[in-house]
């Protein structure tokens, strides 16, 4: 049996503000979003779990006093919980913290915050969409403008979002007088106590209405709708950009969440990158590593003359100060290029480069000795 306290890894004597910071670290860390090990949505679900308990003051007296089979038989009118255990959505309370589409969904978690009595019918904040943009390496390092479509939800032209068929007028529900839940008795071993549920006449609206033939009653419908974007110097892989109200338009003539870009950068053939640091290397021929040389080199930049010390050593590293990628949010400091030097050595000598080569080792022996 799951141990509340221990799963948000607090004591039972913990003040709520300490158990909130507790709720808000765990569900950063395991929220499927980011964490995409096998277990973790499990996980993001036990500690909202056990945080919309513990931070419940009457949940969490009942828990302490009963356990979590007090929990679940029914004690006492606790709203969204329903008498049998259930919890509300997790990702709802995780919203509830970080923002970004929980929308007026709140009104049906029941026991939260007092607000179990809360019809659905109000504006909610609309979803969060979420988009992959492809760009190319040098568009990464140095920033750019973008341009592409999103399919998203918007407004319903017909119903002007409100979900309702032209020309007809919702009424308020003779179930829930509008309140979208209906009050029923539950007998248990200790008394009889109240649970709150959503109405089954009105499904938690309120009202009943005839819907909107072109939306089906949802006041919104999908369609295309050309964004413009742009994109920082020094993003990378994985970066993500937030365009705010560019999201699917909430229900009920709520507000539009926002959209979120998820950049995925296309390989370069020549150049890599680490971080604010570009990688390539060059060859040169084992003559002009013992001779020094100066060749041309592929950069962000374009194309720039690297000198090649007398005696370089295969595998070393030049490198070039200030040829490497802006850094994210200060465009004016950039990292450096990095460029690994190889040798190449003929496999096969001619006559006179072999007598050459031989009269070469002949002098280091003799320098040497």
């Amino acid at each position: 049996m799951q141990d509340y306290y221990a799963t948000l890894g607090v004591s039972r004597g913990t003040e709520k503000a300490e158990m909130k910071r507790a709720y808000r670290k765990l569900a950063r860390k395991y929220h499927p979003d980011v964490n995409k090990e096998p277990g973790a949505e499990e996980k993001f679900k036990e500690i909202s779990n056990a945080y919309e308990v513990l931070s419940d003051d009457q949940k969490r007296q009942i828990y302490d006093q009963f356990g979590e089979a007090g929990l679940k038989g029914g004690m006492g009118g606790m709203g969204g919980m329903g008498g049998q255990g259930d919890f509300s959505n997790p990702f709802d309370l995780f919203e509830s913290f970080f923002g970004g589409g929980m929308g007026g969904g709140m009104g049906g978690m029941g026991g939260m915050g007092g607000m179990g009595g809360r019809a659905r019918n109000g504006p909610m904040v609309g979803e969060d969409k979420r988009v992959e943009l492809s760009i190319e390496f040098q568009e990464a390092v140095f920033g750019c403008d973008k341009e592409f479509e999103v399919v998203r939800l918007h407004n319903c032209d017909d119903c002007k979002g409100g979900g309702v068929k032209a020309g007809t007028t919702p009424r308020t529900c003779d179930q829930c007088q509008g309140q979208g839940q209906v009050i029923t008795m539950a007998r248990t071993p200790l008394g009889n106590f109240q649970q709150v549920q959503t109405c089954p006449k009105c499904g938690g609206e309120g009202v009943i209405s005839t819907p909107c033939g072109t939306c089906s009653g949802d006041g919104r419908v999908r369609r295309g709708k050309r964004i413009s974007l742009q994109v920082p110097a020094g993003v990378d892989t994985g970066s993500r950009l937030r365009v705010r109200e560019e999201g699917d338009v909430g229900r009920k003539g709520g507000p539009p969440g926002n959209l979120v870009v998820y950049l995925r950068v296309r390989d370069d053939s020549e150049l890599r990158r680490d971080g604010v640091t570009i990688m390539s290397s060059v060859t040169v021929p084992y003559t002009d590593a013992i001779l020094g040389t100066t060749v041309r080199v592929k950069t962000v930049d374009g194309m720039v003359e690297l000198k090649i010390p007398p005696g370089t050593q295969p595998g070393t590293t030049l490198v070039m100060g200030k040829k490497g990628v802006p850094k994210l949010g200060a465009p004016n400091q950039r990292g450096d290029h990095n460029v690994t030097v190889n040798v190449s050595i003929p496999k096969r000598l001619s006559k006179e480069e072999k007598a050459l080569v031989e009269n070469l080792s002949e002098l280091a022996a003799g320098v040497s000795a």
